[in-house]
């Protein structure tokens, strides 16, 4: 086990769901490098925002970026996704889970082959981690320990959020032995959600109520946890031995009415410029050569793939009407529908 110090979030970094412009000026039909301003719309979830505030700054002192401003609007995973198949204008997307950009390629809004470079669509990565308070005083530190009587465990809602997803899949497969004891796994799911007094509707308003004061325990994104810590709050976090490599994908969308520079933009968002700040920001880089940074390896790390894929955990477990984990949340009164 790993345990790291975390330290104290200002409210305004907490905040969720959120539309900002970034850099204004004139949104004239220009190029990057003509005269006339570019806007482009970036829609995301929700805990990539202090990073993403960055990587524009920084974009916008390339002579790709020079010209280009942005519209920005942060949320629940799921949330965005549907938004942007309603209609919501984007340029570039990234959410949290795979599925949520396939939603899009269904609606002929993103490319098929939007995964088909080196990193398989993925911008970065990191892993389902413990979150406690100062000093871990109940001593939570394993998956076991989250599904004791009276110990409250904060994680958002997994129909709107894909970090509820992760975290609870990082659990069942733990307790599964990677899928190889559904019944087991499915059990641990059970158990832990009956322990899970609040369900929020997005990874960063479940940090945000943790930090108010509520839960023992908080199933999160390494890189929020290191979030918290950046900012001050008082909580350590466990990397548990068994724990599930969390992979955010991103893409550009067929309907930009700026392509080339939406594609600019997504190349550079690879570069080692935009890589190193999402590390600063707590997130595991996906290109090599970034330097400065210390990630441990969980021993019995894994991955959806070991699950059987997104395709096959969304259907029997996430599927509104007949997957697993929605029947147990109806159980508990928790809406499975939105």
């Amino acid at each position: 086990m790993r345990v790291r110090r975390l330290g104290a979030i200002a409210a305004a970094v907490v905040a969720t769901t959120t539309l900002v412009t970034a850099c204004g000026g004139n949104d004239n039909a220009g190029g990057g490098d003509g005269g006339g301003k570019v806007k482009l719309a970036l829609v995301a979830y929700s805990t990539p925002q202090a990073a993403f505030g960055e990587i524009i700054k920084a974009y916008q002192k390339t002579p790709e970026g020079k010209n280009i401003t942005f519209t920005q609007s942060y949320g629940a995973s799921g949330d965005q996704s549907r938004a942007v198949a309603n209609g919501l204008q984007a340029d570039i997307v990234e959410f949290s889970l795979e599925t949520d950009i396939t939603r899009l390629v269904k609606a002929g809004i993103v490319a098929e082959d939007w995964n088909s470079g080196p990193t398989k669509g993925m911008l970065t990565q990191s892993v389902v981690v413990i979150g406690t308070r100062k000093g871990n005083p109940k001593g939570l530190k394993t998956w076991d320990d989250l599904v004791k009587p009276g110990v409250e465990v904060l994680t958002p809602n997994p129909f709107t959020s894909g970090a509820a997803r992760w975290n609870l899949l990082a659990g069942y497969g733990a307790k599964s032995n990677n899928g190889a004891d559904q019944a087991a796994g499915i059990a641990y799911l059970d158990a832990l959600l009956k322990n899970v007094p609040v369900q929020d509707d997005s990874g960063r308003k479940a940090l945000q109520t943790f930090t108010g004061g509520k839960g023992d325990a908080l199933l999160t994104y390494e890189n929020e946890a290191i979030f918290a810590q950046q900012n001050g709050q008082e909580l350590d976090y466990t990397i548990p031995d068994w724990t599930l490599l969390i992979e955010n994908p991103v893409a550009v969308t067929k309907n930009s009415a700026h392509p080339k520079e939406a594609a600019d933009f997504l190349k550079y968002l690879y570069s080692t410029e935009a890589q190193t700040i999402f590390a600063k920001n707590g997130y595991r880089p996906v290109v090599e050569g970034i330097t400065g940074f210390n990630w441990p390896t969980p021993p019995q790390l894994f991955t959806i793939q070991d699950l059987g894929g997104w395709d096959k955990i969304t259907s029997e477990f996430f599927d509104p009407k007949t997957g697993k984990v929605a029947e147990i949340e109806r159980k508990l009164g928790v809406a499975t529908e939105k």
